[in-house]
């Protein structure tokens, strides 16, 4: 009977829906980065000092006891250390309503773009479509690197091969006859623009700020 009762549990426990994967990186200078698929499910274990922490809540899951485990969890964290966290409108209306209606306290920030059921303290604005990639293409590999790469910054021109194309033997230019009579060739299309997790890079900005004011 007790064998019987032992395969039973062991079937149950196979059958059952695996716990959510938590996703966590290293964002550097003391800041780490958790994602969250399902609340209460993957909130990040607390172990050890707490450090600076982004917390991405966008496109998260409310389970049962999910607000309850949340308030508990940001309570401890943002008492020790700052707490960014990331909403949209995606994010699950249970945990939403829980940031509407409780006080974050001053430890945490909450980033995002504003939605008809919330207004984050720092917003931003970012298509849809855009934030749903840049989300997506962690989840698929793509460096958490490649992902904060701040777009504004631009190449650096090659003196090298500027000097060479200045340097180039007269024989080269074109003659009437043949080059300036050829159809030029066609401009290739320009490269797609990089993903950036715009949100994310500005949880990042805000940490480093902090640092730079010694708030940290």
């Amino acid at each position: 009977m007790k064998k019987l009762l032992l395969l039973l549990a062991l079937a149950a426990s196979a059958a059952a829906p695996a716990a959510a994967e938590q996703l966590a990186r290293d964002l550097g200078k003391g800041l780490t980065y958790s994602r969250v698929h399902a609340l209460p499910a993957d909130l990040p274990a607390a172990t050890g000092k707490p450090g600076a922490v982004v917390l991405d809540l966008r496109y998260a899951r409310g389970e049962e006891g999910a607000t309850a485990a949340l308030g508990s969890w940001l309570k401890t964290r943002s008492a020790a250390a700052p707490v960014f966290v990331l909403l949209n409108a995606d994010t699950a209306p249970v945990v939403l309503a829980y940031f509407t209606a409780h006080d974050p306290g001053a430890g945490l920030v909450t980033l995002g773009v504003t939605s008809p059921a919330f207004s984050p303290d720092i917003t931003l604005k970012i298509s849809p479509t855009a934030e749903r990639t840049a989300y997506e293409a962690l989840e698929h590999g793509t460096p958490l690197a490649t992902l904060l790469t701040d777009p504004s910054a631009k190449p650096r021109h090659d003196e090298a091969a500027i000097a060479q194309e200045h340097a180039a033997p007269a024989d080269d230019a074109p003659t009437p006859d043949t080059d300036l009579a050829e159809t030029p060739a066609a401009a290739p299309p320009p490269p797609p623009p990089p993903v950036i997790d715009h949100v994310l890079l500005r949880a990042v900005h805000l940490h480093r700020a902090l640092l730079a004011l010694r708030k940290l």
